[in-house]
């Protein structure tokens, strides 16, 4: 028979017991999707040349995406997932295997800059632009009335070089 003391432990535990269940869906129990060859090798750049990845490569017989293609498939068939094979692929071949650079230390880089440059491009033409436009400059100060701007002599021999031209 319960006590007066355990009673509400046990009303507590089942509580607790059913809020976990309605809130636990299942997902930390079911296995993450297995690793497919072909989402692997995409994250892997082919070395023989080519420049494509794994996955891509246009060599039917590569020397080196063919026996690392069987390598991945050996490592899914083990049960290892896809970052799994890619940190292992790392530390076995380096930075140089990954299709994209990671985002850590100096690639970040790889992933900032390109997006600085434009920026920096933008701003560096926006002002330009205003620099060129530039403020309206100054009226300048109208000769009195009835002076003449040029000299007179000056006009008279300007007129007659257009006329001796024509």
């Amino acid at each position: 028979m319960a006590t007066r003391a355990t009673l509400p432990r046990a009303i507590f535990i089942v509580l607790a017991v059913l809020m976990a269940a309605t809130a636990f869906d299942g997902s930390v129990l079911r296995a993450a999707p297995k690793a497919t060859l072909q989402e692997v090798s995409e994250g892997l750049t082919c070395q023989c040349g080519c420049g494509l990845t794994i996955a891509n490569c246009a060599h039917p017989n590569c020397g080196f995406a063919v026996p690392l293609r069987r390598e991945i498939q050996g490592l899914i068939d083990k049960g290892m997932g896809r970052d799994e094979i890619l940190m292992y692929m790392r530390h076995k071949y380096g930075e140089k295997i990954l299709s994209a650079p990671t985002t850590e230390g100096f690639n970040i880089l790889a992933w900032v800059m390109p997006f600085a440059a434009i920026l920096a491009g933008g701003a560096l033409i926006f002002f330009a632009m205003g620099r060129w436009r530039g403020a309206p400059r100054p009226a300048t100060e109208s000769p009195e009335p009835g002076a003449e701007p040029f000299d007179a002599e000056l006009r008279r021999r300007l007129e007659q070089e257009v006329r001796n031209r024509l």
